[in-house]
């Protein structure tokens, strides 16, 4: 289920992190971490959590959601039990221009 970020309405949105260059590059070098990041451009607003495919447990799944989460690369929304993502594209594009797009072209 893909739902537009500004339509989620009164969730609880975590704070945003500063985005810090060594910890982007250390959370984009998972190929775990860098498939979230193809799926979440791939959306056009926020996809809730249980919607990504990745080929690792639950628990693995919310330890790379985290570790992303932390450097910036996305951003996090609850919504009562379900938890939204999104991919931080603008703020990460204006603090490192071309960054997202060569990640996105690059084969894992």
């Amino acid at each position: 289920m893909i739902i537009e970020q500004s339509l989620l309405g009164g969730g609880h949105i975590r704070g945003t992190p500063d985005i810090d260059g060594m910890s982007v590059l250390q959370a984009l070098a998972d190929p775990v971490r860098v498939a979230i990041v193809r799926q979440l451009a791939a959306c056009t607003g926020a996809m809730a959590c249980g919607e990504l495919e990745v080929p690792v447990t639950k628990s693995t799944a919310s330890h790379h959601i985290r570790t992303l989460a932390l450097a910036g690369v996305i951003g996090e929304r609850e919504e009562g039990r379900r938890k939204y993502l999104w991919l931080r594209r603008p703020e990460l594009d204006t603090r490192f221009p071309g960054l997202i797009d060569m990640v996105l072209r690059a084969t894992v």
